[in-house]
């Protein structure tokens, strides 16, 4: 038996990056635009291997360690300082959720 074979014959590698394009595959991975609390925002799924630093979820004030799939999200017209790594389920959750968490004196600051 021969084994299966995944991608189409004679398929045009150029025509694979224009369908990408189009479903807003970016060059780092599925982006959409969200609207919240009035703006758009840009949403980028981060896989595990690519998350490689610390990161503190804006919706938990929990840490997320490298290694653990995110969502990263930015104001669509900001700057990359605007950029704020999300949990998955904390984005989705970010509308039920009140608005500041108190952090304790001695949680870290990133």
């Amino acid at each position: 038996m021969s084994p299966r074979r995944n991608r189409q014959r004679g398929a045009n590698p150029r025509d694979h990056a224009a369908r990408a394009d189009e479903a807003g595959v970016g060059r780092y991975g599925f982006e959409a635009t969200e609207e919240w609390r009035g703006e758009e925002w840009v949403v980028r799924q981060v896989g595990g291997g690519g998350a490689t630093k610390h990161y503190r979820c804006p919706g938990c004030d929990q840490e997320i360690p490298p290694g653990v799939p995110h969502v990263v999200t930015w104001p669509r017209h900001g700057d990359v300082d605007d950029r704020r790594h999300w949990h998955k389920a904390c984005w989705n959750a970010r509308n039920r959720r009140s608005a500041r968490l108190q952090r304790s004196r001695n949680a870290p600051r990133y």
